[in-house]
């Protein structure tokens, strides 16, 4: 078909059928094979179909997608041995947004602590099952009480909050120990020291400007600057993985569309599933095989099939595998799944020329029309019209002050939530204690001995927690991975 994004050519061409790019890929390969290259031939040819991508740039070289190629000479030996001059290749930029967690270069992306929800954190903090208990705590009192934790100084105040009041809690919601709830706080301070206290804030990314086309009908490239935020492994994955479960949470279905409404690339894909408890991976392996009836379709980029769980490695339909090297008997182990993943070509020796291929050279297999796969052809990859390599320091200020949301995310919003509401309610306990205190000092002591255990102070906050939820709206509903389900609850 006219529209089937070429990957590359052997015996035969191999291309991705745009109605079956929603049922996910893989890329895999050592490092130095080619991957980022086919990653940026992959984007840049849905981009021109019109699909949005988004994709983290974890080498900080993909920027240059927004670049018209041009001056390599190996790119135009690949393009002259493959014959793509004859069908249209052209060297052209796509339409770019630059992102940054840290908002150097390119835009500031944030989440609130609400929308990423008790599971997510949990992973992102590395907490035990006992802290992770407590946190889940802390939110279920936030979310039935229709407060929202928007920032980090939102969650220490729920925090506080919930460990002050543990004994009025433990009936309904268990024992919240003190131990863990300091021990959340540490690692709180660690993440913020790590730069998460920028993930976490208002604005908070709309979803719908991740999925724009500009004025020719191209998708827009959404590049996630990476390359720093991928020291931290546990920040990188979890912000991918909470981005993916917004995805599912609030688009529509779509059942099977004539192309994506967006294509997700999870570059270093293993860094999502290393010590991941089990209950996580079979989230995502849900998420996975249901957000292709959303018409996302997700591609894991790492070296191995092996990086990537059964129950989800079953679900990605378009397989790119560059060399492997065997030095090892798990390298060898891993030649081996990687080749019987494939639907097997007679005429070729998939296990043996997975360890001889050289850079731009993959075994690749996509799903023909009826969601077949087909046979593994060994193919020499297409190369892209756009740039390869990183942008200048001026084109990246350039792009960004020309792109779609220039002006929408660069300040920092700091409106009333959790944090407000607690200490106000704290303000009035306090003054509600003090007021009571002097009453009940100018009566006589027996009155006092009739009051019970509860405070006044712990009195007056439960009455003011039980009239929450009618002041500040319903209660917040989570989705699959905790997050907020059917799209935001701000108030």
């Amino acid at each position: 078909m006219q529209n089937d994004i070429l990957i590359g050519k052997g015996t035969h061409p191999v291309s991705i059928r745009p109605q079956m790019a929603n049922r996910h890929g893989l890329v895999a390969g050592a490092t130095g094979t080619g991957k980022t290259v086919t990653l940026q031939r992959l984007a840049e040819q849905f981009s021109r179909l019109g699909v949005p991508v988004f994709l983290a740039d974890v080498k900080g070289d993909l920027a240059g997608i927004s670049q018209a190629g041009g001056g390599n000479d190996r790119v135009a030996e690949r393009v002259v041995e493959l014959g793509l001059q004859a069908e249209g290749f052209r060297y052209a930029a796509c339409p770019v947004i630059l992102w940054d967690l840290y908002g150097e270069q390119g835009h500031p992306v944030r989440t609130t602590i609400s929308e990423m929800g008790p599971m997510l954190l949990s992973r992102l903090l590395e907490l035990n099952d006992v802290q992770q208990g407590v946190l889940t705590i802390c939110f279920r009192v936030a979310d039935e009480n229709g407060l929202l934790l928007l920032d980090m100084q939102d969650l220490r105040a729920m925090l506080t909050y919930v460990a002050d009041h543990a004994a009025a809690l433990r009936t309904r919601y268990g024992n919240v120990s003190a131990a863990s709830v300091g021990a959340i706080q540490r690692r709180l301070l660690t993440l913020e020291d790590q730069g998460g206290r920028l993930l976490f804030g208002e604005p908070a990314l709309d979803l719908a400007d991740l999925m724009q086309t500009d004025e020719h009908g191209h998708g827009v490239v959404n590049v996630l600057a990476a390359d720093r935020l991928i020291r931290n492994r546990a920040l990188y994955a979890t912000f991918l993985l909470w981005l993916l479960s917004e995805l599912f949470e609030q688009l529509p279905e779509v059942g099977d569309p004539h192309k994506p409404k967006l294509v997700f690339f999870f570059d270093e894909a293993h860094l999502l599933f290393d010590d991941a408890p089990k209950v996580l991976i079979d989230k995502v392996e849900q998420v996975v095989r249901l957000i292709r009836s959303k018409g996302v379709g997700v591609y894991f980029v790492t070296q191995s099939p092996m990086d990537v769980p059964d129950e989800v490695l079953g679900q990605l339909g378009n397989r790119v595998q560059h060399a492997l090297r065997a030095f090892t008997p798990r390298d060898q182990k891993a030649v081996r799944a990687a080749a019987q993943t494939f639907r097997q070509n007679p005429d070729l020796d998939s296990e043996q020329t997975i360890t001889t291929m050289g850079v731009g050279e993959a075994l690749a297999s996509t799903l023909d029309s009826d969601g077949i796969p087909g046979i593994v052809q060994h193919i020499k990859v297409a190369p892209p019209g756009s740039q390869l390599g990183p942008v200048t320091p001026e084109q990246r200020r350039a792009l960004m002050a020309s792109s779609l949301v220039a002006g929408i995310y660069d300040r920092t919003i700091d409106r009333e939530s959790a944090y407000e509401i607690l200490k106000l309610m704290a303000d009035q306990a306090a003054l509600a204690a003090e007021t009571a205190s002097a009453a009940t000092n100018s009566r006589p002591s027996r009155a006092t001995s009739r009051r019970g255990a509860q405070t006044p102070l712990e009195a007056f906050a439960a009455s003011t927690m039980r009239s929450l939820g009618t002041q500040l709206g319903r209660q917040l509903v989570r989705g699959t991975l905790g997050s907020l389900f059917g799209g935001r609850r701000r108030r």
